[in-house]
Parts: C-alpha cells; sequence; structure tokens
C-alpha cells in the first residue's frame, strides 16, 4: 500500500525526497574538494647532506616520503610507517628522530642527515666501516636506521644526555651494554644481528658490550 492512511503523500514520494535531500547536502562537500587539494602544496626549502632543496610538497607529505620521493634518496627505508621499528631514523639538526611521523613541512630550513650524507663507499663513516667488519647486518633493510640512530646516540653520550637505564643523572653516562641496548631500543633488527651491532657501535664509541 502506498498511500499513508490520513496522508496525501505517498511512502515512494518520502523515499524520492530524502534522496534528492542527501544528494543536495553532498553536493556542496565534493565541490569544496578540488579547493583543499589545491590549497595543500606548499613549497618547502630545507638543507639535506649538505645541499640546498626547494620542493613544491603536500602538506600531508612526511620526511620519509619527502627524502625518498621527491629526493630520491631511498637509503633510509620504510619498515612499519609508525614509528615502531627505526628503520627511517634521519639526522635532524644532529638529532635523530623517526623520518615516518614528522611531516616534512615541519622542518623548514632544517639540516636533514640521511644514510647517504655519513659517507660513501669510497670513504665510510666509522660507524658504517665497523658494522662491514663484525657483519652487523643481514638482509641490511634496517641497517641505514641503526647506523643512523648510532651516530645520534653517540653524540647523546658525548653531550651527557642521560637515558632511562642511566644510574647517576649527575655523571656522565658511560657507553654500557645496558646503555646499548636501552638507547638502541627503537630499531628493530628482524634478522637478529644484535650481538654484531652492538659490537660495532662498542668498537666505535669505546664500551663493554
Amino acid at each position: 500500500m502506498d498511500e499513508v492512511q490520513g496522508c496525501c503523500v505517498s511512502r515512494r514520494d518520502v523515499l524520492i525526497a530524502g534522496a534528492g535531500t542527501a544528494a543536495a547536502a553532498a553536493a556542496p562537500a565534493a565541490d569544496r574538494e578540488p579547493a583543499m587539494t589545491m590549497g595543500t602544496i606548499v613549497q618547502l626549502t630545507l638543507e639535506v647532506n649538505g645541499q640546498s632543496h626547494s620542493v613544491d610538497v603536500d602538506t600531508r607529505t612526511t620526511l620519509l616520503d619527502l627524502v625518498r620521493e621527491h629526493l630520491h634518496l631511498t637509503g633510509t627505508k620504510k619498515g612499519c610507517d609508525h614509528g615502531q621499528c627505526g628503520a627511517c631514523t634521519v639526522l635532524l639538526d644532529g638529532r635523530r628522530i623517526n623520518s615516518c611521523l614528522m611531516l616534512a613541512v615541519m622542518a623548514p630550513g632544517a639540516k636533514v642527515t640521511t644514510i647517504e650524507g655519513l659517507g660513501t663507499p669510497q670513504q665510510l663513516h666509522p660507524l658504517q666501516a665497523a658494522f662491514v667488519k663484525h657483519d652487523g647486518y643481514q638482509c641490511g633493510y634496517c641497517t641505514p636506521g641503526q647506523i643512523c640512530s648510532a651516530v645520534g646516540m653517540l653524540d647523546e653520550l658525548k653531550r651527557g644526555v642521560p637515558s632511562h637505564v642511566t644510574a647517576d643523572l649527575a655523571a656522565r653516562p658511560l657507553l654500557s651494554a645496558d646503555e646499548l641496548r636501552e638507547r638502541m631500543s627503537g630499531n628493530l633488527c628482524r634478522c637478529g644481528a644484535y650481538s654484531n651491532i652492538a659490537e660495532a657501535i662498542t668498537e666505535v664509541g669505546g664500551g663493554a658490550a
């Protein structure tokens, strides 16, 4: 029965009117979408591995994707993309960060160092050479992040920055086995080469691991 008793409007008319209202409500949002997309592109200037770059980038682009997709520096790896594995670690103004968790537009004028900026095949960074010597990698996917994180970690020790396991906050922390494990805990190696990684870092940093 199409007619509602005592009313001149049928169920079919109500459904048609409802569909039309929904379509009308959706139309303004669809009209606005292109303008919003166009408005997300900004120009960003920053220094990567000692070279200045000016790029047009979407404001939603992470620093990791900027480095890999825009600057084609693919040494930095995308692992979990959630800041949990450390494969994307780079140095930002000398401080190690997970580049997958940082928007590129948050680093205007910053100095970024990736694994490509630490050394070359002809002149390796001491940590790169130590990783080779101690076989601190297997598949190698996590290695760039491990090395960048180790560089940042050794600098933290040099500056006297304490960690969660530092017993005496008034004394300069040393590169003990506990300190090394704690400070490198954010960098995962799915191949399990942790003992070799620890030996490589210890040789360069000087400590007992």
